[in-house]
């Protein structure tokens, strides 16, 4: 089932989406040149993934190297952080070099996610800014929530003015707009939907670095719904959280969906509130029937300047994890870990050790202060109290 939503709605993409400059590696300047490494390997980027006790796997990810329009991100820079920087620097092929890493997490299906792991960051690469007023008038027949939505961040493209470049936060809200509006070809995107977040990295350093090793690096994380992206400082391994959960009963959306369209809050008999009494994330991709109801796909866009050398690394997980470890216990758990693939693990072991039996995913991506976090791990003791707690659990008799 879940193959055929994916192929009808592939079918239904402009071929122009399909014309791909992504790549599954970083492109590292190198005297004369430049060497390919690929993200897969276990030292670049970490990644865990598990069913969990779950019947289905619904928890999926994606990762690539974007070519983005150098003047959009020259913008993009010049509005997040004040910063001129000039891709000349650095030379067309690297100045285009983004890293794009996804995390998706599915609800009543498989669907969205599995096409959101294959497609979206090909539509993230290829959106096109002429294709804003024909996919606001379709927003706008949606009706109810959306008769009185004004465009976000890709507003002032509404009318068709192609006078400037897109900003990376355009970008975002018009790719996870584009989604729906694909899915909409498909009856199974009624009722099935998925949580995303997404983090762009972008070296700022001349001459260009990569990620890993970039002193200068601009962060961008566009989210909706309750996965998380975290970051590790080197000092006492701090935590700092990119992403909140978007949650009916989150301050921010509530005030959001109170506003458009007054009250439909829900506490269900585990005193777990639910949106129209079916939906914990107000915000998603896919669930196409709520959609009219306030259930938007509009990202919640973050930006943040980075001095790699701070930064151990970031962090994507699924609520599977999530709702099991504070975010402290995450970061801790991964900081003494000697390569990401073994830090992701470490969290992933952990959260399954204290009964989590949900589809789980952790994604580590390191940073230029990887390996170099000092001061003491501050969860070391109460995370040996809640792995004794957990001895003898239900979930661990069944391991």
């Amino acid at each position: 089932m879940a193959y055929r939503c994916l192929k009808a709605v592939r079918q239904a993409i402009p071929k122009l989406c399909r014309i791909a400059k992504y790549h599954d590696y970083v492109r590292v300047a190198s005297n004369g040149g430049s060497i390919r490494v690929p993200l897969a390997s276990p030292k670049v980027i970490g990644v865990v993934n598990s069913r969990g006790n779950r019947s289905h796997q619904e928890d999926f990810y994606g990762f690539a190297t974007l070519s983005l329009n150098p003047e959009e991100l020259r913008k993009s820079v010049k509005r997040a952080h004040d910063i001129d920087w000039d891709p000349k620097l650095v030379g067309d092929v690297l100045a285009r070099q983004v890293l794009f890493v996804g995390i998706y997490d599915g609800h009543g299906g498989s669907a969205v996610a599995q096409y959101l792991r294959q497609e979206l960051h090909g539509l993230f690469e290829s959106v096109n800014k002429s294709s804003i007023p024909e996919l606001f008038a379709w927003i706008k027949e949606i009706g109810g929530y959306f008769k009185r939505f004004e465009g976000g961040a890709i507003a002032p493209w509404i009318e068709g003015s192609n006078a400037t470049e897109l900003t990376l936060d355009a970008r975002a809200t018009l790719t996870f707009f584009e989604v729906d509006k694909n899915l909409s070809a498909d009856h199974i995107a009624q009722s099935c939907g998925a949580t995303a977040s997404v983090a762009i990295l972008q070296s700022l350093d001349a001459p260009s670095t990569p990620f890993f090793s970039a002193k200068k690096l601009s962060l961008t994380v566009a989210h909706c719904g309750d996965t998380r992206v975290l970051l590790c400082s080197i000092n006492n391994g701090q935590v700092f959280p990119m992403t909140e959960n978007h949650h009916a009963d989150a301050h921010i959306e509530s005030i959001r969906l109170r506003r458009m369209m007054g009250s439909s809050l829900i506490t269900d008999s585990y005193g777990e509130s639910r949106w129209m009494g079916a939906l914990a994330n107000t915000r998603c991709l896919g669930d196409l029937r709520y959609k009219k109801f306030g259930v938007t796909p509009e990202p919640e866009v973050r930006t943040k300047l980075l001095d790699g050398r701070d930064w151990a690394f970031l962090v994507l997980v699924s609520d599977g994890i999530s709702s099991i470890l504070s975010d402290a216990e995450i970061v801790d758990l991964a900081r003494g870990a000697n390569d990401p693939k073994s830090a992701a693990e470490r969290i992933l072991s952990f959260s399954e050790e204290l009964g989590g039996d949900d589809n789980a995913t952790a994604i580590v991506v390191p940073l230029a202060g990887w390996g170099k976090v000092v001061g003491p791990d501050s969860t070391k003791d109460l995370r040996e109290y809640r792995r004794r707690q957990a001895v003898g659990s239900e979930r661990q008799r069944r391991m």
